[in-house]
């Protein structure tokens, strides 16, 4: 296929851009035919795994529940991790740590709830001992 382009220009002096033919008949693109090489073709399947693991925190969670449940926090942070682990069987990783972000949070606070109760509970009465003696 043998094309014979012919470029035309515009006078600088009158400031108009070219013609829409004349733009495609500049670049015009001669059709590829079948291969020269008789192999196959080949191509290569990269896999790329994340490496990123998002805790769902449902141990914890459990323990919270069982142990340090003040305000229904351990319970509620147990409902976040199970959601968690939800999202991460489906695939949803950003799901997933949304809820294991707020499962956490609500971990450490019940945690720290849990055991400065424990601590008072144990402070409180040995002080109102103290105190009648």
């Amino acid at each position: 296929m043998n094309h014979t382009v012919q470029t035309f220009f515009t006078p600088v002096s009158t400031h108009r851009p070219p013609n829409y033919e004349m733009l495609k008949a500049e670049h015009e693109v001669d059709v590829l035919g079948v291969p020269h090489n008789p192999a196959p073709p080949t191509s290569t399947m990269i896999h790329i795994r994340s490496k990123t693991s998002v805790p769902n925190h449902v141990v914890w969670s459990l323990f919270n529940t069982l142990f340090m449940n003040s305000c229904c926090l351990g319970f509620i942070a147990f409902t976040y991790s199970v959601k968690s682990r939800d999202r991460k069987m489906v695939g949803n990783l950003t799901g997933a740590q949304a809820y294991a972000s707020t499962a956490k949070c609500l971990n450490i606070w019940a945690l720290i709830s849990g055991v400065i109760m424990t601590i008072l509970l144990i402070i409180i009465p040995i002080l109102i001992l103290q105190a009648y003696q």
